[in-house]
């Protein structure tokens, strides 16, 4: 598609929503680190991940890194706390590398509302800061977490989301139960969770994005339930019109036959 059409429908992305329910930490977060591995929709595997998650006080930092084989790198770094309910106080997410045709370097400011993002105009990297009314309920570097603290009873929470366009843009993402899914360890078969992650445009937006050929598609969660929630895998873009990849949990391969170490 042609690159105006996208700013063009970039910047008809609803701003300045309705904030929309904050969600309570009721499995509040502890210190992990997690390898994940990246594969295309035909299952071949690109790359490999890595999220932790470090308590620093009152607040913790989240990162979720993910390396691609051709050298690309995604890389989302949140501040927030938990405590009662999950709020970002900040927000610094970066796309680089063949992967993405358009390079991403974004940081936001929840308490300023203050949103920096690099713009390349005429083959220059300028640096640019706009001012959005951040809502409380806030889920940039969060979605696993949101996921994982589901309210019990309900079908579907709201909750806001910053995208760049390269434009910071304010979006509402509704997240929603989407059934179970099967899967398999060690031979034994189990059901995780599906969440499906809807973005929502406004106003004219909503009816010229399936024309062009540019509405941003679903995502989809999946998560371990029971009493201790956990995120298993995502599906989807990770910028619009992007290739869709599966993020999935995983663990070192370790060699069964391999000699003794040496005492």
């Amino acid at each position: 598609m042609h690159r105006s059409l996208s700013l063009f429908l970039c910047s008809l992305l609803s701003v300045g929503l309705a904030s929309g329910e904050t969600i309570p930490a009721k499995q509040q977060q502890g210190s992990l680190h997690a390898m994940l591995l990246i594969y295309t929709e035909s299952g071949k595997l690109v790359g490999v991940a890595d999220d932790t998650n470090v308590a620093h006080g009152k607040t913790w930092t989240a990162r979720l890194t993910l390396r691609f084989r051709d050298g690309s790198v995604d890389d989302d770094t949140t501040v927030y706390t938990q405590r009662p309910d999950l709020h970002v106080i900040s927000d610094h997410h970066i796309q680089k590398g063949p992967s993405f045709p358009k390079p991403m370097d974004m940081t936001v400011d929840t308490a300023s509302g203050q949103v920096t993002y690099h713009e390349v105009k005429g083959g220059k990297d300028e640096v640019k800061t706009d001012h959005l009314d951040v809502p409380q309920d806030l889920a940039n570097g969060l979605l696993g977490l949101v996921v994982q603290n589901f309210p019990r009873g309900v079908d579907e929470v709201k909750v806001g989301y910053i995208v760049a366009a390269p434009k910071p843009r304010l979006v509402k993402l509704a997240i929603s139960r989407d059934g179970q899914v099967g899967f398999t360890i060690g031979g034994e078969r189990r059901k995780a969770n599906n969440f499906k992650i809807h973005f929502e445009l406004g106003g004219i937006a909503r009816v010229i994005a399936p024309i062009i050929g540019k509405e941003p598609g679903d995502l989809h969660i999946y998560a371990l339930g029971g009493e201790a929630p956990t995120f298993m895998r995502l599906t989807g873009e990770l910028y619009n019109g992007g290739t869709v990849y599966d993020l999935e949990l995983s663990g070192p391969t370790w060699a069964k036959n391999a000699p003794a170490a040496a005492k």
